[in-house]
Formats: structure tokens, C-alpha cells, sequence
């Protein structure tokens, strides 16, 4: 496979750019490519670039512009997940995965049982970090475009703006009564709300209720917080997206 690098820098053809600090390290020195092999470039925002690598001054990455090729590779079903934040780190984990799996957005929930408290500023170097990951596992995974994840927000400032989209509103509880094939095979764009490893309060779950969110379970078995919007967003690809 020729190697796909994320450069958020101006694309055209034929440009000489110079990659990122990151992408022209992991080139040079993790899969020790030589000047004139051949990678794939997207910044992004939708296809990729065919490229020739280049050495710069004092030894910098650099990449000749090719073709580009109007390549998607997006789900036709937009699927946010709303993630209530975990202990440790399984976000990156859950960001990596949903990622691969076509997740459209990612929006981490601060709930009364969250695990990860954070200082304000610590807490957007996470997010930077979780989106760093987003762009790693679309390098891998052959998207071209990178699915954001959010700020943090608490569970009401998220049911606020929930609330006003026209989405299908889904909140995992082992408890709930709905199941997949209860409902109707989905056509709007889904959001899927994940609760953290004490699960939601019973004020949090009737905020969702009146917020517009179906309470649905994933079979008898209780998933973990990392496994449980996988698991939903595998099977939505399989109802509606592009498995």
C-alpha cells in the first residue's frame, strides 16, 4: 500500500510542499522512505493527491503534487456519538475505532459518573490529542475527510443543541426497551449517546427522555462504555450505511 499522510497545508498540482514536522519524521524514520517513493496526501477536506517524496534543505520532507483524485469514502449515514468521557485512556481508543468505522463526529460528554476531571486547559490538550488520533486513523483507514471531535460539553449544554437537529436520538441503556429491529431502518443523520462505566443518573436519562432520545439496548449482554457505540455504529453501517 502506498502510505497516506494528513498535510493541512494549500494542495495543488504540481506544488512543492513541505510536509508537516510529524508526517515527514514518521516517512523518514519509521518507514524509512527515500526521495522519489510514491505516498498520498489529503488535507482533509475531501480526495487525495498523488505525491513523490522530496528531500528539502537539511534534510526536511518534502512532496512533488501529482493528480488528484476525487476519492470519498464517507458512510451515506452521518452518525455522531456523543461519548460520555471515560476512565483512563479508552477515548483514544473509542476515537481510533469510530474513526475506522465511519463515525461522522465525535462529542465527548462530561456526566455525573465521568471518571476524567480535568483542568480547562488540560482538557483541550486531550481534545487536541483525540483529534490528532481522528487524523491518524483516516491516514490508515483511506478517509479523506477527518471526522471532528468536540470541545467537552456537560450533558445540558449537549441536550441544548441535540435537541434543535433533525437527527435520529439514541441513548444506550442495557435497560431500555427498544431494540434495532424495532426501529425503523434510519435515513437521517443518528446520534448516539454512550454513558460512562457507572452509567447515566436517572436525572440525566429523563433529560435525554425529554430531549427526543430512544432508550435502546444492545441485546442481553451489558457492554462496556468502550465497546457499546462500536457496537451500535457497526450495526448502523449494517442497517443503513455502506456495509
Amino acid at each position: 500500500m502506498i502510505p497516506r499522510f494528513h498535510c493541512p497545508a494549500p494542495l495543488a498540482p504540481g506544488a512543492l510542499v513541505e510536509l508537516p514536522e510529524t508526517v515527514g519524521h514518521h516517512a523518514l524514520r519509521v518507514l524509512r522512505m527515500k526521495s522519489g517513493d510514491h505516498l498520498i496526501l489529503f488535507d482533509g477536506n475531501g480526495g487525495e493527491w498523488r505525491a513523490t517524496l522530496k528531500l528539502g534543505a537539511g534534510g526536511t520532507a518534502q512532496a512533488l503534487l501529482g493528480e488528484f483524485a476525487a476519492i470519498e469514502r464517507e458512510s451515506p449515514l452521518q452518525v455522531t456519538l456523543a461519548q460520555a468521557l471515560p476512565a483512563g485512556d479508552k477515548m483514544d481508543w473509542i476515537v481510533e475505532k469510530c474513526v475506522e468505522l465511519g463515525v461522522a463526529a465525535i462529542q465527548p460528554l462530561a456526566a455525573k459518573r465521568s471518571v476524567m476531571r480535568l483542568s480547562p486547559e488540560r482538557m483541550a490538550r486531550r481534545v487536541a490529542h483525540w483529534n490528532a488520533i481522528a487524523r491518524t486513523a483516516c491516514e490508515q483507514c483511506g478517509r479523506n475527510r477527518v471526522p471532528a471531535v468536540m470541545p467537552v460539553l456537560d450533558l445540558p449544554q449537549y441536550l441544548g443543541t441535540a435537541q434543535a437537529q433533525n437527527a435520529c436520538r439514541l441513548l444506550l441503556e442495557p435497560q431500555g426497551e427498544d431494540t434495532l429491529r424495532s426501529l425503523a431502518r434510519p435515513t437521517a443523520p443518528v446520534v448516539v449517546m454512550v454513558g460512562p462505566e457507572g452509567g447515566w443518573e436517572d436525572a440525566e436519562r429523563s433529560a435525554a427522555h425529554a430531549a427526543g432520545f430512544t432508550v435502546l439496548r444492545l441485546g442481553p449482554r451489558v457492554l462496556r462504555t468502550e465497546t457499546a457505540g462500536m457496537a451500535l455504529l457497526a450495526a448502523l453501517q449494517a442497517l443503513g450505511g455502506d456495509f
